[in-house]
Formats: structure tokens, C-alpha cells, sequence
């Protein structure tokens, strides 16, 4: 499927930008943890006996979730940038896990290998149609991969306050639920359930928020961004119009998560 929501990512941009951010990730990554516990709420782990896989694990924190949910399952934990491998290894000392890096539009597994794929808050770095293709072949007949992913309403406002600025793309864009769900049936799952919520977060200043994006790796990757650094005077510009935008003192920023359960069995 070709579609324009998929846009194009800089891949080694990417895996850089995660790469950097491995230190200070945990400490600006408190949505990631509430978004975490909360997909594991919504689409529980099955009982089945089998190998759970921890696709693009970041620092760890669902995979030692999932770790203390079934502790006997063999775990795998993946990620792009080895230096996260390392902090999500040295955070989660003790448990069984193994842990490999590697691209999650080229996974290394044979075919129906995995029970279950679980993803926090990491497939929007990806070209989807490749990931659930692959994903759908490494799963078991009984198997089901299970995510969360970034919406387009994400950072609605940054967006906004950047159109004040100029025509480029400052902010990354993200798929839709109703094309995720297109794009899992072209692949050939079955059993798909998808639910959105938006969660507004406050920030004392759009600085401070650039600064949480910043300590996460979350920065630009779409190809179509301006390459020029950007100037004080437009930094300036789009921060005096976000501000211009709020109602209070707070700086809201929104994020649309979009929670998804696919089963491989037709």
C-alpha cells in the first residue's frame, strides 16, 4: 500500500537520534511508561507457551512489565540503537531476557517463530506496510501483535506554531487509525481492534517541551524538514505564537495514541 501518512523517514536520522538520547530518555519519558501500562491493560498478554517480542524496547520499561506478567516465557528484547539495548540491559539486570539489535523493517526471525509482538510508542518511526508484513509472517498461527503508536493529532499545537513560521514540516507526522487498520488487513491480520485517546499534557514553557521532545529523540525525521539550522528570530516567532494560542499559563501539548490489537489467525 502506498500511503501519503507513511511519508518518508530518515532512517539513519533515526537511529542516531536514539541512539543520543539513550541517557536522558527515561527521565522525559513519563507518557511512554502511563502509554505502556495502559496497552498492556487494554490487550493483555496471552497465556499461550511461546516467545514475546519486545519490538523497538527503547530503555526496557515494557519488557520488564512483561517480564513480571509471565516470567517464564522466553522474552525478547529489540531495538535500532545499541545504546539503548545497553541502558534497557543494564536497567533490567536479573531477568531473562535477550536482546538483539536490528531494524524492525528487517527482522531476522523464520517464520511463526514468535507467539506475540508487542511495541510501545515505536512503530511510527517505520514504513508500516513493511513491519506488518514481516510481523505477520514471524508470528505463530495463534499469535497477535499488539501496539502503540503515535497519532496525527500529536503535537497539534507545536504544528500550529510553526505555520506561523514557515511552510516546512518542523513536527512529525503520523498515521491514522483508519489506515493502520487498512494497512494491518492488506498484510492479513484478522481481529483488528484499534482505540484512540488523546492525552493533553502541560509544560511550564514551549522550551521546556522542545527540551522533553529533545530528551527522547524525538526530533524531525520526515524527509520533506527544513535542512537549514533554525534562526533565533524563527525560534522566537513560533514560540510567541504558541503562546498565543493558550488560554492560560500552561503550555498544552496533545498526543494521540492509538492503541491497536491484531490477531494473525484467519
Amino acid at each position: 500500500m502506498s500511503m501519503k501518512s507513511e511519508y518518508r523517514l530518515d532512517k539513519a536520522k533515526i537511529q542516531r537520534a536514539f541512539a543520543a538520547a539513550a541517557d536522558s530518555y527515561d527521565a522525559a519519558a513519563a507518557l511512554q511508561r502511563q502509554v505502556g501500562l495502559t496497552l498492556l491493560r487494554r490487550f493483555p498478554l496471552q497465556p499461550q507457551p511461546g516467545v514475546i517480542l519486545d519490538l523497538g524496547c527503547g530503555t526496557g520499561f515494557l519488557t520488564r512489565q512483561m517480564v513480571v506478567s509471565f516470567e517464564h516465557q522466553p522474552r525478547l528484547a529489540m531495538d535500532i540503537a545499541l545504546p539503548m539495548l545497553a541502558a534497557s540491559r543494564q536497567r533490567n539486570t536479573g531477568l531473562s531476557v535477550q536482546y538483539l539489535c536490528a531494524d524492525a523493517e528487517k527482522m531476522p526471525f523464520r517464520a511463526g517463530c514468535i507467539q506475540q509482538v508487542y511495541s510501545n510508542l515505536a512503530l511510527q518511526w517505520c514504513q508500516l506496510a513493511t513491519v506488518f508484513a514481516d510481523c505477520r509472517r514471524l508470528l505463530a498461527a495463534d499469535g497477535q501483535l499488539v501496539f502503540a503508536t503515535f497519532g496525527p493529532a500529536t503535537l497539534r499545537e507545536l504544528k500550529a506554531a510553526w505555520m506561523a513560521v514557515d511552510d516546512f514540516s518542523h513536527v512529525n507526522e503520523f498515521v491514522g487509525a483508519v489506515q493502520i487498520d487498512a494497512c494491518l488487513r492488506q498484510a492479513g491480520f484478522q481481529q483488528i481492534a484499534c482505540e484512540t485517546v488523546v492525552y493533553p499534557v502541560a509544560y511550564p514553557s514551549v522550551m521546556a517541551l522542545m527540551r522533553e521532545l529533545k530528551g527522547l529523540g524525538a526530533h524531525n525525521v520526515n524527509t520533506a524538514r527544513n535542512r537549514e539550522m533554525t534562526t533565533r528570530k524563527q525560534m522566537q516567532k513560533m514560540i510567541a505564537s504558541y503562546e498565543a494560542g493558550m488560554a492560560g499559563a500552561e503550555i498544552i501539548a496533545s498526543y494521540e495514541i492509538i492503541y491497536v490489537r491484531a490477531g494473525r489467525q484467519v
